[in-house]
């Protein structure tokens, strides 16, 4: 791990920089991978999930027998615990819907704007090296609460063609029923274009690593949207005087088992804290699994004693975290001063871990300093916004001089003729012709 002590405003800079991924020889692979799938469907499916899961399948979507026996083979308190987490994550989301409401901005002139879910969304579901069940539910939920008519969910298989049951057991309460065996880059590749199988959608969403992220990029550069721009998950903790240290390293080690490029940042105005919570990320440490994940994490985190709050302030809004976690006295009163980042976490008892799982927040969050211009998953991610406007009589003679005098000064003619007709159009002794000279 990388410790500094009151690093100069450059120094902090440079700490604080993520590692760069070598992009150049990432999309020349994604891309061969993505034309494939695109020119060659199913077959390029296939070939890639025997190349890179190592299994051959001949049925890629998850019939309903294996529905069916996921639900039976999952223990009960794993299906209450996910039960559980699902009432917080349609309450906390369901608050978001918004009611329709018409704004008569003068007389005779009516707007309104109207939520309408996404058609066709597609969700991918990280396999690898923990099967993240959890995002199911982050991202089917406000999926169905938003209305989405079609959710394609794709996630890789295990070796022997399996999926995880928690994660289709989770995908059943979350209401998504067409699931399929598809990974990797191959996975968005589908859902970006369709396949014989897995059917185009409009938008896509969910976490992956760096292939599935570049993949992403690319075909939202074919005019595919997505949720966001990620990289590696990450956690930046502040704590002072008042923090448990304990809390504290458990909470940068819970980040730092996601995986080897995880991102885990540390800012103390102690030093005695900062002392404390390495000396409790070794103990603790030594009792984890993932043994080899966390320390290869750990090895470009960092670890850093500024001089006061503020410095410490301008370090999380230069950051900019997925994941903020404010343990000290003012917690509530610093919080209020952060503008980037992209979940916070307030006071000794509020872990990540709370997020990622079941207090209600969406974990789908922006991560590589993208919290400064996006948000995380929310409702609105799987909706879109249309308008609606009704002007009467009256009302379009109360605007229309306006907008003939604006198009006009554009040079727009046809424009301000569309209004200008209609404000003739109940003297009949102004003719069509005579318009421009008489409005």
């Amino acid at each position: 791990m990388k410790i500094s002590k009151y690093p100069d405003n450059q120094q902090l800079a440079q700490l604080l920089q993520r590692p760069v991924i070598d992009q150049e020889d990432l999309s020349a692979t994604v891309t061969e991978v993505l034309r494939s799938v695109k020119t060659r469907g199913d077959a390029a499916l296939r070939e890639y999930t025997a190349r890179f899961d190592g299994v051959q399948l001949n049925r890629l979507e998850v019939t309903a027998e294996e529905l069916a026996a996921a639900e039976r083979s999952l223990p009960d308190d794993l299906k209450a615990a996910i039960r559980l987490a699902v009432k917080n994550i349609q309450t906390f989301h369901a608050a978001q819907l918004e009611p329709v409401k018409q704004i008569e901005t003068m007389p005779g002139v009516v707007c309104w704007r109207k939520s309408v879910g996404i058609e066709r969304v597609g969700l991918y579901i990280p396999g690898g090296t923990a099967p993240l069940f959890s995002t199911v539910l982050m991202l089917g939920i406000p999926a169905q609460l938003a209305g989405c008519q079609e959710v394609a969910l794709c996630t890789p298989p295990a070796k022997d063609g399996s999926v995880h049951p928690a994660i289709l057991f989770a995908a059943q309460v979350a209401g998504i029923h067409r699931i399929f065996k598809v990974g990797g880059a191959q996975a968005i590749g589908a859902l970006a274009f369709g396949t014989e199988t897995v059917p185009q959608v409009y938008k896509i969403f969910g976490p992956g690593n760096r292939y599935v992220t570049a993949a992403k990029l690319l075909v939202q550069q074919s005019g595919i949207p997505i949720d966001m721009p990620a990289g590696p998950s990450e956690v930046l903790v502040f704590a002072d005087e008042t923090c448990v240290p304990a809390f504290a390293a458990a909470d940068l080690l819970s980040q730092a088992e996601h995986d080897v490029d995880s991102q885990v940042v540390f800012l103390t105005t102690s030093e005695t804290v900062l002392q404390q919570v390495i000396d409790e990320v070794e103990k603790q440490m030594a009792t984890l699994p993932r043994q080899q994940m966390l320390r290869a994490a750990l090895d470009h985190s960092v670890f850093l004693l500024l001089e006061n709050q503020e410095v410490a302030l301008d370090a999380i809004n230069f950051y900019a975290p997925e994941h903020l976690i404010l343990a000290c006295a003012n917690a509530e009163d610093l919080a209020e001063r952060v503008v980037n980042a992209g979940s916070v976490f307030l006071g000794n008892y509020t872990p990540e871990a709370a997020g990622d799982y079941a207090s209600g927040t969406n974990h789908t969050l922006p991560t590589s300093g993208f919290a400064r211009s996006y948000s995380g998953v929310s409702l609105d991610s799987f909706m879109k916004k249309i308008t609606f406007q009704r002007i009467s009589q009256e009302g379009m003679e109360g605007i229309g001089s306006a907008i003939v005098t604006m198009a006009r000064a554009e040079e727009l003619e046809a424009h301000a003729r569309a209004v200008a007709v209609r404000l003739s159009s109940h003297d009949k002794h102004i003719l069509i012709s005579d318009i421009r000279c008489t409005i």
